[in-house]
């Protein structure tokens, strides 16, 4: 059997492998590129495995004109680049000791070693250059099925790395169909303390990954039975909600929204998840807004209402935190009232035509007065459905300031003002 994609017949794919091949050299692909190309889903990255030490890596290389980068060099990586895209290239190994964080390994010759080391069989796949697949583990079978099946015994493998307990959830949500695996599932309740051991670094990347597939109900399901949630978010305690917002997204065709899911997920008690999964500022910002403007919400509010909190808030926003708020709320994904809300997503707020060069130029006192009235003149606009043109804002500001005497005496841009 062999894979197929654009990027098995690339330039740069062929350039690269014929490089690992020069003079006796072995190579093929591994992992996520074979798995995906064998489901038919998109190919981001492209990693390869070969016995060659990285030294030899980067030497032929070299010879071929291609950039080499020794990005994971301790662990074996080389990174080569060709035509602007990156190989990563990994010398086989297998594990000398394990320490439930990272392990200590040495490199090998043997593939079914390499093989034996890796976390599922649906990643333990190989592909020789040409796409002919290399299945020593019976991952084939497994990707096909729709099964995230530990290597081996599940509780050796998690006990080599903790973070492999969301991996296999993570798995599930992108690649599983129907029920987890019986074994890994009990296998990651009875180490579940074990992620207490593993970074908040290593376990948000994890979980905003799961938190970004298809349909992680099923996954999150499962890490709520066995504890895996509570270890790693213990507010995340409104599971069915977060259910319903994935079934909302599936019925309005939107794209998996984590931010969104998570706050459904904790009913809104987000506080603690900027350090719990270190979080960027611009993802706990966005967090923390669509929070802010779900209690705001009211399925009976009427549209000029719903636009004001468009504007303040802009659309993204307003979508997440609709959605959100559907969920919590217990409708279904079929409720009218909800559906007409989430439409007005789609409404482009104007822009405010006035800014404070405006004011000034009517006569308006530069200061903190004027910034005040400013607001005041943008929160009658929004009141007034954002009807009102930039001449009528313009007069409506002009009568504000000559009745509060901010006009200078000489009239605008007068002489030594």
């Amino acid at each position: 059997m062999r894979i197929a994609g654009d990027w098995l017949e690339a330039t740069a794919t062929r350039e690269v492998m014929a490089a690992l091949a020069a003079d006796g050299g072995k190579a093929r692909f591994v992992g996520g590129c074979v798995r995906n190309a064998l489901l038919g889903a998109e190919v981001d990255d492209i990693d390869i495995a070969t016995p060659l030490t990285p030294d030899a890596v980067m030497a032929r290389a070299e010879a071929a004109g291609i950039k080499s980068v020794p990005t994971g060099i301790d662990h074996g990586t080389v990174t080569l680049v060709s035509h602007g895209r990156p190989f990563e290239v990994t010398t086989l190994r297998r594990d000398v000791e394990t320490h439930g964080r990272h392990a200590t390994v040495a490199y090998t010759d043997d593939w079914a070693e390499d093989a034996a080391r890796r976390d599922f069989t649906m990643n333990a796949l190989y592909a020789e250059a040409d796409g002919t697949l290399v299945d020593p583990l019976g991952g084939l079978e497994d990707a096909l099925a729709g099964r995230v099946r530990f290597v081996g015994d599940p509780h050796a493998r998690i006990g080599e790395d903790f973070l492999r307990i969301l991996r296999f959830f993570r798995f599930h949500a992108w690649y599983g169909k129907g029920a987890l695996d019986a074994e890994g599932l009990g296998a990651c309740a009875a180490h579940v303390e074990g992620l207490g051991r593993i970074s908040a670094e290593r376990i948000g990347k994890e979980t905003m990954k799961l938190m970004a597939a298809r349909d992680p109900r099923t996954a999150v399901e499962g890490m709520a039975e066995t504890g895996v949630l509570a270890q790693i978010l213990p507010d995340a305690r409104e599971v069915e909600a977060m259910a319903r917002v994935v079934t909302v997204e599936i019925a309005l065709d939107y794209n998996p929204g984590p931010m969104r899911r998570l706050v459904a997920l904790t009913a809104g008690r987000t506080g603690r998840l900027k350090d719990s999964l270190r979080l960027s500022n611009r993802q706990a910002g966005h967090l923390d807004d669509i929070r802010t403007l779900v209690p705001r919400i009211d399925p009976h509010m009427g549209e000029a209402e719903a636009r004001a909190e468009i504007y303040r808030a802009g659309r993204v926003v307003w979508r997440d935190a609709v959605v959100a708020g559907w969920a919590l709320s217990g409708a279904d994904a079929g409720d009218g009232r909800w559906q007409a809300l989430a439409g007005l997503t789609a409404w482009e707020p104007p822009a405010f035509p006035l800014n404070g060069r405006d004011l000034a130029d009517l006569g308006a006192a530069q200061g903190p007065a004027l910034g005040k009235l400013l607001k005041r003149l943008e929160a009658d606009w929004i009141a007034g459905g954002f009807a009102e043109d930039r001449a009528g804002l313009l007069a409506h500001a002009r009568r504000l300031i000559e009745a509060e005497g901010g006009l200078r005496a000489s009239g605008p841009r007068a002489a030594g003002s």
